[in-house]
């Protein structure tokens, strides 16, 4: 009958309608909006991006983070949004965003070892013939140290670090030998070899013990957002003490990625990024979506051309 509409299509109808209700935010509008479609192209070029050594790997100054595309994201009380990443980062949109990184100079990603991103760099890699580097995000068993950095290896990554709040759980333990392990082995695999870490405690017990790291993973961040009363009460386990951090890590002669460096959106890219760098950060690692990554590298472009303050000598 011509007068009746088929269900399939009313609920699809239906479902655009009310995300266009539901969507009220800013953000959640820019989502939607870009949801599918190519990233605005502003005449700019990705040539300038200082790049730095870890190891024998030469990688730009700001890597790519994989939390987004893994629809992870730290969104405090809102529950939401791992469902709205998940279904805005598609295989197609994850692609497209690599492949603007690598426009804008950034050559490398940091992404955890799971199936989806194994899948998707290899995916790029093959079928669009990226070029982007991975240093994967792995964890360990006791049982097992050195499995999944073993699995990540054999998948691509060149290089690959033991997890934060591995790291942060091993040291209150007092089982930084165990860190060490992992550590040799990935070396021996001839990819760079990191250890990671929220608290300062981390890189403190690894420098005393002599492990023989290619680079440290630290957050950096400051506290000048929102306002005291409003901060969730534990928001500050990403950097308690960033000053405490940036004093430490001035002594410490190996390179350092920093992390969480915008503090999940709350400080803007500009304030972060040259927070980061004048606090003594060789490299930053930064997760965006597709349609931020231009105006972020542009930015951290600026920043790093410019006057840092900076007290703590360049390490790679």
């Amino acid at each position: 009958m011509p007068g009746r509409i088929n269900r399939r299509r009313f609920l699809k109808q239906s479902a655009v309608v009310s995300s266009a209700v539901l969507a009220t935010s800013f953000e959640e509008r820019v989502l939607l909006a870009n949801q599918g479609r190519p990233a605005a192209q502003p005449a700019v070029d990705g040539k300038g991006l200082p790049a730095g050594k870890i190891g024998n790997l030469t990688v730009s100054r700001m890597f790519a983070g994989g939390n987004l595309i893994s629809g992870f994201a730290h969104s405090r009380d809102l529950m939401y949004v791992s469902s709205l990443l998940n279904n805005y980062f598609t295989d197609e949109k994850v692609m497209e965003t690599f492949e603007i990184c690598e426009e804008m100079g950034i050559n490398t990603a940091i992404l955890r070892l799971d199936d989806h991103c194994i899948r998707i760099i290899n995916k790029y890699w093959n079928e669009r013939g990226g070029k982007l580097q991975w240093i994967a995000q792995v964890k360990m068993a006791e049982s097992d140290p050195t499995g999944e950095a073993r699995r990540a290896i054999d998948n691509g990554a060149v290089g690959a670090y033991l997890h934060g709040g591995v790291g942060d759980g091993l040291v209150a333990q007092g089982k930084v030998e165990l860190m060490g392990r992992v550590v040799d082995y990935i070396r021996s695999r001839n990819v760079v070899a990191g250890l990671a870490g929220h608290s300062i405690e981390v890189p403190m017990a690894v420098e005393q013990a002599g492990i023989e790291v290619d680079f440290y993973m630290k957050t950096l961040h400051s506290h000048q957002y929102w306002s005291a009363g409003r901060q969730p009460e534990n928001d500050n386990i990403w950097s308690k003490t960033p000053e405490k951090t940036i004093e430490f890590m001035r002594a410490v002669k190996k390179p350092w990625i920093a992390y969480k460096v915008m503090a999940a959106g709350a400080i803007k890219p500009r304030e972060a990024f040259r927070f980061a760098y004048e606090g003594g950060a060789d490299f930053i690692c930064a997760g965006m979506f597709d349609f931020q990554v231009r105006e972020d590298v542009l930015i951290a472009r600026e920043i790093l051309a410019g006057d840092l303050s900076r007290r703590r000598p360049w390490c790679g």
